[in-house]
């Protein structure tokens, strides 16, 4: 079994408030769980408006199959989200 987990930060110029930032990280993280069924979810920087940091962990009973799993996520969040990807650590 192998475990692949990332943390993405992303950066939300137009986020003037904690509910504009709700609805940016709601619509990525909803869409994404559908599509990759992966587990993914708010895990930092809840207190701040302009800055959003996503956990994502992907499990499978194969390593390559894991990470081009993570990849894919990745790609997608970086390309969908209505933000910035600013960090990414795996």
């Amino acid at each position: 079994m192998s475990v692949l987990s990332a943390r993405l930060s992303f950066y939300i110029s137009h986020a003037s408030s904690l509910k504009d930032k709700r609805q940016v990280c709601r619509g990525l993280i909803d869409k994404a769980r559908r599509i990759f069924n992966a587990s993914i979810a708010e895990v930092d920087t809840q207190e701040f408006c302009q800055t959003l940091t996503i956990g994502i962990a992907v499990i499978s009973g194969d390593m390559a199959h894991a990470q081009q799993s993570l990849d894919e996520i990745i790609r997608f969040m970086d390309e969908y989200a209505d933000a910035e990807l600013i960090e990414i650590v795996i």
